[in-house]
Order: structure tokens, then sequence, then C-alpha cells
């Protein structure tokens, strides 16, 4: 019973992890001045998407066609349960850690580059070949960062790193790299585009393109609570809770508040970051992401000097 709360933060987070994606199209087209799709599309395309049972699979699909969906939204899932949420804690509680989640994450990547090829077309292998390029790039950055905070923190467990409140110039960059990497790795403008099937710029897209159905409906689904993992990761590490002792509804009501200010405001940030910038090429995106790394080196050496 001591993990219910938890376990009731990870639910709710699954749950609206769809209107965050929602609310993100909201922005960017209320800033083109557009009146777009209501804040509830993601749902709506959930549910319709479900309610199909017409799948149309590739004759040259083998079993690992069929169970990449039911593998890429389990470890979407088993990541939000280590990453820090209300108050800083994680729904799996102390078990949260650095390494663990990066390996997590990467599992699911790697079932869909497996999918994107196994069904023998032309796009699937054009994406997942374009997935590992950008993955190559985005980890090593991510891992710097992290191990800056871990540093920090003394320990690579996420209940250390936002356990006691600290904030200094080294999350901050640290952060900051973090940022980029979370565009790439939630295949965001400009890194990808999730709005285009356009062959020349698709990689998350090409790779689920031989989905239909509910297999398409559970993978988009784990794209959400994907973006919700990096999310949490993140504002669990720039912006750190003091934990306040004790515990009552309006303490949990108060961190759940700061948690949904701190993901709004990434959402904008994120929204705007997509209005402004185009859809870069893809040798181009290397240059973003070590620029992401040289950021998590700068964070290193902020760390390394006590800042």
């Amino acid at each position: 019973m001591e993990q219910a709360p938890g376990i009731m933060q990870f639910l709710l987070i699954i749950a609206v992890a769809p209107l965050v994606s929602g609310l993100i199209t909201k922005i960017k087209n209320t800033v083109r001045m557009r009146r777009g799709a209501p804040v509830l599309q993601p749902y709506n395309n959930f549910f319709k998407l479900l309610g199909k049972n017409d799948e149309v699979v590739s004759e040259h699909a083998s079993w690992l066609f069929q169970i990449t969906p039911y593998a890429v939204i389990s470890s979407s899932a088993a990541a939000l349960l280590l990453v820090p949420l209300f108050g800083g804690a994680a729904a799996a509680g102390g078990m949260g850690d650095i390494v663990a989640v990066m390996f997590i994450l990467a599992l699911g990547r790697f079932f869909m580059a497996l999918a994107g090829m196994d069904a023998a077309g032309a796009f699937g292998g054009m994406g997942s070949s374009r997935e590992m390029f950008i993955s190559s790039l985005a980890e090593p950055a991510a891992l710097v960062s992290f191990f800056v905070l871990a540093l920090n923190a003394g320990s690579t467990s996420f209940a250390a790193i936002t356990g006691n409140g600290a904030f200094s110039a080294s999350s901050l960059t640290a952060g900051f790299s973090l940022f980029i990497v979370a565009i790439a790795e939630t295949s965001r403008i400009p890194v990808d585009n999730q709005e285009t099937h356009l062959e020349l710029t698709m990689v998350h897209e090409a790779m689920a393109l031989e989905y239909s159905g509910r297999a398409l409906a559970l993978i988009e689904y784990a794209s959400h609570i994907r973006q919700m993992v990096w999310f949490s990761l993140i504002a669990a590490v720039i912006f750190p809770l003091t934990r306040t002792a004790g515990c009552g509804a309006a303490l949990a009501a108060a961190a759940a508040a700061a948690f949904a200010v701190k993901v709004f405001a990434l959402a904008v940030i994120m929204a705007f970051t997509e209005v402004s910038m185009a859809k870069m090429r893809l040798f181009r995106v290397a240059d973003l992401l070590m620029f992401a790394f040289v950021a998590a080196l700068a964070s290193a050496v902020l760390a390394a000097g006590g800042y």
C-alpha cells in the first residue's frame, strides 16, 4: 500500500499523456492563427484506431512485427515508472536510475527499428536507419548530461538527484542539453516532423508506416507516454523541488500543481520551438545534436568546478 500514491500518479500521467500532445498542437495552431484540431484530438485518434479490426499486415512481416507495438508501449510505460513525477518521487519508489531509464527507452527504439525493416518496405528501412543515426548522436549528449546531474547529487538515482532541491548552473546547462535531446527523442521539429508523411523527411513515421488499426493506436500512444517521460525528467532535474516531510491531500495537490505547471511550461516552449524553426536536413541534425553534446560537456566542466 506504500506504493499506492505512486501508482495513482503513474496512471494519471498515462491518462493525460495524449492531452499534452494535443495541447502542443493547439498552441502551435493558435500562434499560426489557425483553428486546428481540438486539444482532445489525440484521444479521438486513439479510440478510432482502436476500434478498427481491418488491420493490413505485410505478407513479409514476422512475429517481430506483431509484438513490437506491445514491446514499445510496455517499454515506454516501464520508463515512466522509474522517472520522478509529483514531488520528485518515482512511481516505483527509489528504484529509479538513470542507466535503467536509458536502457529501457533504447529497448523500445530497438524493437521499433527492427519492425521498420521487418515488413520489407522501402520506407521502413529508411526510417530505421535514420532513427539509429539520430539516436547514436543523441544518446552521448543525454548520458553526459545525466552523469553531470548524478555527479552533483552523488548518485545515479533519480531520488537523490531530485530530492535535495539543489539548483545550479551545471544542472541548468545539462537540462538545456536534455531539452535538445528530447526534441530528437520525441520526433519533434527541427529533427523530425510528426505532421508529414513526405518520404524525404520522415523518420519515426516511416518506421510506423506499415502499421494500422490497433497496432498503430498502441504505437502512437507509446509516443505520447515517451514524451511525458522526457518532460518529467527535464522538469525534475532543472527545477527540483525540496521534498516536504509528511503527507496529505493539500501537499499532494501542491506537488501535482507544481508538476503540471512545469510540464505546461515545457509544452509551451516545445510548441514555440516548432513554430519558430523549420525541419532540418538529416545531416544538419548531426550539428544540432553535436551542439547538445558540447552543452553537456560544458555542464560537466561547470559541475567539476562546483557550479
